[in-house]
C-alpha cells in the first residue's frame, strides 16, 4: 500500500512537471507591444514541440481575441536544434501556424531565422509565404507603426512589410 501511494504520488509530481515544460516550451510575452505577443522559440525543436507551440499560441488567442498580433522568434534555435526535423516538415509547421493565425484574423510575425536554416529551406525548394524580419529590432518599427494606427494596416505598413515567398 506504501508502494502504491509513493508511485501515484511521483506521477503526480512527473504530470505537474510535464505542464511546467509544456509552458516553457513556447512563453508568451504579452508587454511588448499593445494587441501583439511574443513568442521566443529556443533550443530543440521536434514535431511535437512544434505542435505544442502552435497549440499554446491558438489557445491563448482564442483566450484574448482583443490581441492581434503573434511574434515568433527563432532567434534562439540554431540549425543542430532542428536536427529531429526536415526542412520540408519545418517550413510545414510553420506555414500552418501562419495560416491558421491569418484564419484567425491574427497577423502572423516571424523573425531571426538562422542564415543556414535560410539557405537550407531555399536550397530545398520549399515554398512558404510568410512575414519575417531578420530580428525582433527590425520588426519593432513596423509594430508600433501599425498599432498607433488602431491594427489598421494603412499604405505605410503595407509598404514597409515584407512578404518572403520561400522557395
Amino acid at each position: 500500500m506504501v508502494l502504491e501511494k509513493e508511485i501515484q504520488q511521483l506521477k503526480s509530481k512527473i504530470a505537474h512537471y510535464e505542464l511546467i515544460i509544456h509552458e516553457l516550451s513556447a512563453p508568451i510575452i504579452t508587454s511588448l507591444i499593445e494587441d501583439a505577443i511574443l513568442v521566443p522559440i529556443t533550443g530543440t525543436i521536434s514535431p511535437s514541440r512544434l505542435e505544442s507551440i502552435r497549440t499554446r499560441v491558438l489557445d491563448y488567442f482564442a483566450e484574448h481575441q482583443d490581441m492581434n498580433c503573434a511574434v515568433v522568434d527563432f532567434t534562439g534555435v540554431e540549425t543542430n536544434d532542428l536536427s529531429q526535423l526536415s526542412c520540408n516538415v519545418f517550413a510545414s509547421e510553420i506555414g500552418q501556424l501562419n495560416a491558421t493565425l491569418k484564419w484567425m484574423g491574427i497577423r502572423p510575425i516571424f523573425v531571426g531565422f538562422h542564415p543556414q536554416l535560410a539557405r537550407q529551406i531555399v536550397q530545398a525548394n520549399i515554398h512558404v509565404e510568410i512575414e519575417t524580419y531578420s530580428n525582433l529590432k527590425t520588426a519593432l518599427p513596423l509594430l508600433v507603426n501599425s498599432n498607433e494606427n488602431d491594427g489598421e494596416q494603412c499604405e505605410k505598413s503595407i509598404e514597409c512589410n515584407r512578404k518572403v515567398t520561400i522557395r
